[in-house]
């Protein structure tokens, strides 16, 4: 059996209360051959000590300061630093289940490289679990049992931040945590796609993800949702737009608006069709907007489908099924 050295790599800020749990899940994992590169960034609480505590009592964990800004910053520090041959991520206020390691090692061993091993995921809180997340993690982890991430990768992340793994020659080929783009999960996801590195099917929680109204992913201004709509703009340009092909976006509310406007700015042209009758024949960006059924007569447009209530979704699958239309190269869901 190969021993290989995992590097987990985990940045925090004021998570002391969190802490000592997080660490504790990484001491007691199956797999002993990893080393924690944990990179305080700007902890104005005890979080500092307490690690350095934990790090005099186990030289496989590397305590650092950042010498940035930010958790990019923090996240390049800790990659720098890094040894191992297989590379992950961890949460400072997140629990991993005992034989996280081990079974995402397996699974990248019995795959090899060009590669990304996924768990599942499961959301825990004080506060109790808003719908919201719940629908996240259901999403997520259906993905997640069949490797089908990629197919819904402009609705969101489609790989947790803080339970993935991969070998670190892949890791470097997807350019690890250079890009100063956030959210940096979010565009390290689309490097994976962007370099096709299989997404392997797991049907274990691995990963135990905190919530809690202070969380970064919640109040930092980079994960606001014009950061994520312009995540997917850019990659959808980078990988899946054809310019052959004209531009279609399906919906007038604010994703689509955004949408638009952001594609004006690049002298992208694009048809605009919506379903509200009161907005129908209307122009907005000086860009009329037309009944869904105008569709059928541009010709072999690609899709950005910005409606976000679950039925209606439904609704529209079924149109694009009727007219053969795919998903992921004739229409992309991004909401």
């Amino acid at each position: 059996m190969q021993n290989p050295l995992i590097s987990i790599i985990t940045p925090f800020k004021n998570t002391e209360v969190f802490l000592s749990d997080c660490i504790h899940s990484i001491t007691q994992q199956s797999y002993t051959n990893w080393e924690l590169i944990i990179v305080d960034d700007g902890s104005t609480d005890a979080s500092y000590t307490l690690v350095s505590n934990f790090a005099k009592a186990e030289p496989r964990i590397k305590l650092l300061k950042n010498d940035g800004v930010g958790i990019i910053d923090a996240l390049q520090l800790a990659f720098k630093n890094s040894t191992g041959s297989y590379i992950t991520r961890m949460d400072s206020d997140d629990i991993m289940h005992p034989d996280k390691l081990q079974i995402l090692l397996t699974s990248l061993l019995e795959n090899g490289k060009q590669h990304v091993a996924v768990g599942l995921v499961q959301y825990f809180s004080d506060e109790g679990i808003s719908n919201g997340y719940a629908r996240y993690e259901r999403w997520l982890n259906d993905l997640t049992i069949t490797g089908s991430n990629y197919s819904e990768i402009y609705k969101e992340c489609v790989i947790p931040s803080p339970c993935w793994m991969l070998h670190r020659d892949d890791f470097i080929t997807a350019d690890a945590f250079n890009p100063n783009r956030y959210p940096e999960d979010y565009d390290l996801t689309f490097r994976f796609y962007k370099h096709n590195f299989k997404c392997i099917p797991c049907n274990q929680v691995l990963h135990q993800w905190r919530d809690y109204s202070t969380r970064t992913s919640r109040t930092h201004e980079h994960y606001a949702q014009n950061y994520f709509l312009d995540i997917k703009l850019h990659y959808f340009l980078a990988l899946n737009y054809d310019p052959e092909r004209p531009i279609t976006i399906w919906g007038a509310g604010t994703k689509g608006k955004n949408i638009a406007k952001a594609l004006i700015e690049k002298e992208i042209p694009f048809y605009w069709i919506c379903d509200n009758k009161k907005k129908i024949g209307k122009h907005i960006y000086n860009q009329e907007l037309h009944n869904f059924d105008y569709l059928k007569q541009i010709k072999n447009p690609q899709c950005i489908v910005t409606v976000a209530n679950t039925e209606a979704q439904q609704e529209i699958t079924t149109y694009f099924d009727t007219h053969k239309m795919k998903p992921m190269t004739d229409y992309f869901f991004f909401c």
